[in-house]
């Protein structure tokens, strides 16, 4: 409902921001989720934002809807468009906190959590208060220095380097559309915010990768050999065939 999509290959219709998906059903569910592909909506299975939606409809509003409660729609998908970056830090937070290479860092990524989370839970008056470019630019370091000791277990360091061995490379932002990553040696990388829409990672290694979210994996292209990091779920999509390297499990979505 609150936001906009155009027609694309992610989409075959467009829909502008604060109207109803025709596949919308009177429960709120999607009456295609199952054919979502096929019938050429990609970018819905591409979507995650990191259980902001559910804070906002059932926290924020206490279980209000736009339906109920036309009159409260704008001020909720204002809410929302500030409440899913908040929620898109507290993931890359999570992660960061997860690993024990980070703990030089990991009172201030708790002090970072903390303040997020506070944010996350007040009132929408309090959220639409919210500077989201501040926000970044406050918790951006505590990621940075993260990322930092991550890449920094790598046996290889440094820039982006072409080829197959991305050990520790930093591809923060980094445009990766349609890019050839077949068997590529990503572990150690540092992934927050790579566009891998169409991105060949079919026998690629991502173990230990940072900042990796499904969403991202998802709009890429994998296969059975392709290994993960450990928190994140293999694309249902992806392709089965192939067999996944010794000593490792295909990881498959439940």
């Amino acid at each position: 409902m609150a936001l906009p999509f155009s027609r694309s290959a992610d989409f075959p219709v467009d829909k502008p921001g604060g109207s109803p998906c025709g596949n919308l059903r009177a429960d709120f569910g999607c009456s295609i989720h199952e054919e979502l592909r096929p019938r050429g909506w990609t970018g819905c299975t591409v979507f995650d934002c990191h259980g902001a939606g559910q804070q906002v409809s059932q926290v924020t509003f206490a279980g209000e809807d736009w339906r109920g409660s036309p009159d409260t729609a704008r001020r909720m998908f204002a809410v929302f468009a500030v409440m899913r970056p908040v929620h898109e830090l507290l993931a890359y937070v999570a992660d960061a906190l997860d690993r024990p290479e980070t703990r030089p860092v990991h009172a201030e990524l708790r002090r970072a959590r903390t303040g997020l989370s506070e944010l996350a839970g007040a009132d929408a008056d309090t959220v639409l208060a919210a500077d989201v470019g501040a926000l970044r630019a406050a918790v951006n370091p505590a990621l940075l220095r993260a990322g930092d000791l991550v890449r920094a277990c790598s046996p290889r360091r440094g820039p982006v380097h072409r080829g197959a061995d991305l050990r520790g490379a930093s591809l923060r932002g980094a445009l990766l559309i349609g890019a050839d990553l077949r068997g590529a040696d990503l572990r150690w990388a540092d992934l927050i915010g790579a566009d891998l829409r169409g991105a060949d990672l079919s026998g690629a290694d991502l173990r230990g990768s940072v900042y990796a979210t499904g969403a991202q994996l998802a709009a890429a292209r994998g296969d059975a050999a392709t290994r993960l990091p450990g928190a994140v779920r293999r694309p249902a999509h992806w392709a089965t065939e192939g067999q996944a390297p010794e000593g490792t499990t295909a990881r498959t979505a439940s």
